[in-house]
């Protein structure tokens, strides 16, 4: 039976709209919930209770938004369930990955909590005698727009930061995933007893999406922008954001790589390939899309990568917690993983593994014969297909790695971690693991990349420093002179 939510959350209370819209299970189709449709006046109305929350909340002292960030992370463990259950229904994520997931969002909060404790600015020298101060204070409104493959991970990251600095946040998550990446918050934060309007979610169909994301960016009370999602839809936020002068940081889409070198623990670089490979179908930013394999030592990781992948179970996540691979979100992405792999194909590339499709459902799919030319070598598939190549070289697989408009994640297996720097240290990419896969995150850390994959970095004091501005407050004792005209 779908769930029936009272509204979308505003100033501390649920709003009821005219009309609803349907969040299917990706796996059967079937209805998981019917949600609000929020129009651009819910948003105008919505941000407005967050700016007039956002004097108070950012004179609160800094001790009790630590606190409020606890309670949340408490709060979230307490419905960890709640959130399993809706992360592979709305999303058709495998049970692990929901575990993992909710696990992971209450540990956001705590590291908010902690940051709250760190320094918020500095103390200058000043050739005049100042007491001369670089110090951050809140921005005020920052609208999150989040997305669909790790929707409660990458909606808390967006937003923990900012509001333990003080800020008021105004939430839209996905029409794919609007409970797991915004309804549950809002009924966490209600939970707490966080004021009203510090926090708030709007929640609206596709059709609404452009009218409701531009009043987002542009609407005059909100001061920052936080993003994730592809690039395409990034580079139009952030031109957006940047025609108002606004400061905004947008995670985006990526081309990852994982270099495999002849002196590597094989094992471990079969295991690495695959968990960055299947994980959640591939629907990762920073899933691996090309396993750049050493020529000496192709033949036997390839075998032992067929054989990893071959045992991964297919199938509906909601019916058996032992289907790992699920379905893809939607038959956009079906189709564009379809396309990829149809292109490779008919251009000369051979699956030795899987191949198949019906309907979101993929097989996870391991590729030889992959050339540029081909669009799975060029673009972000998003999907369990992922390219074996071979390289001669060092410097050839950084040349590869590094042939692509995307600067995320990647990822270098060898025996000498001397060597392992030398490479990372080549690649254009924001996040680089020696011995491991691309696939990693942690609360704390600086998330971001560079090229296509985005502008500014999530986590920590990174999200501080994005979202806070920067002044300088001085104290005058008497050593800064004037001219005597004067």
């Amino acid at each position: 039976m779908a769930r029936v939510f009272e509204g979308f959350y505003a100033g501390g209370s649920w709003k009821r709209t005219a009309k609803t819209f349907q969040d299917l299970n990706p796996a059967n189709d079937q209805v998981w919930a019917d949600v609000a449709d929020a129009d651009v006046n819910d948003v105008r109305a919505t941000i407005q209770s967050a700016q007039d929350a956002f004097p108070a909340w950012a004179e609160l002292p800094f001790t009790e938004r630590a606190a409020y960030m606890l309670k949340i992370a408490d709060e979230i463990e307490k419905r960890q369930g709640d959130l399993v259950a809706a992360i592979q229904g709305e999303g058709g994520g495998w049970f692990g990955k929901g575990m993992f997931e909710a696990g992971y969002v209450a540990g956001v909060f705590r590291a908010a909590a902690a940051l709250s404790y760190a320094p918020i600015g500095e103390v200058m020298p000043s050739e005049h005698g100042k007491v001369s101060m670089a110090v951050r204070r809140p921005m005020g409104v920052v609208t999150v727009i989040s997305p669909w493959n790790f929707p409660a991970l990458l909606t808390a990251r967006g937003f923990a930061f900012p509001l333990v600095a003080g800020n008021t946040i105004v939430l839209k998550p996905s029409e794919e995933t609007p409970y797991s990446g915004g309804i549950f918050f809002a009924e966490v934060m209600e939970a707490v007893g966080l004021p009203a309007g510090v926090f708030n979610v709007v929640t609206c169909s596709r059709e609404n999406i452009a009218a409701i994301g531009d009043e987002l960016i542009e609407n005059p009370l909100v001061k920052g922008i936080s993003f994730t999602g592809s690039t395409a839809v990034g580079r139009m936020v952030a031109a957006k954001a940047g025609a108002h002068l606004k400061k905004c940081c947008v995670e985006l889409g990526g081309k990852d790589s994982l270099i495999v070198c002849e002196d590597a623990d094989l094992d471990k670089a079969a295991q690495a390939a695959n968990f960055g490979s299947f994980m959640h179908q591939g629907q990762i930013c920073m899933s691996v899309e090309k396993v750049l394999v050493n020529e000496k030592i192709y033949d036997t990781f390839l075998a032992k990568f067929v054989e990893r992948a071959a045992k991964l179970k297919m199938g509906d996540p909601t019916t058996d917690k032992s289907n790992i691979i699920g379905p893809l979100i939607n038959n956009k992405q079906a189709a564009q993983v379809k396309a990829q792999l149809e292109d490779a194909l008919a251009k000369g590339a051979k699956a030795v593994l899987g191949g198949n499709i019906n309907g979101r459902f993929v097989e996870p799919t391991i590729l030889t014969g992959v050339t540029p030319d081909m669009l799975i070598y060029q673009n972000e598939t998003f999907g369990p297909v992922v390219p074996v190549i071979p390289f001669r070289t060092d410097d050839e697989a950084v040349a590869i790695a590094n042939d692509t408009e995307y600067g995320l994640s990647s990822g270098v297996m060898t025996g000498d971690e001397k060597r392992g720097l030398e490479i990372a240290s080549k690649l254009e990419t924001g996040i680089s693991h020696v011995n491991c896969s691309s696939v990693n995150d942690e609360p704390h850390i600086p998330f971001g990349g560079s090229k296509a994959s985005g502008v500014g970095r999530h986590g920590g004091r990174w999200s501080m420093e994005t979202f806070t501005e920067t002044r300088w407050i001085t104290l005058d004792r008497g050593g800064r002179h004037f001219p005597p005209m004067f």
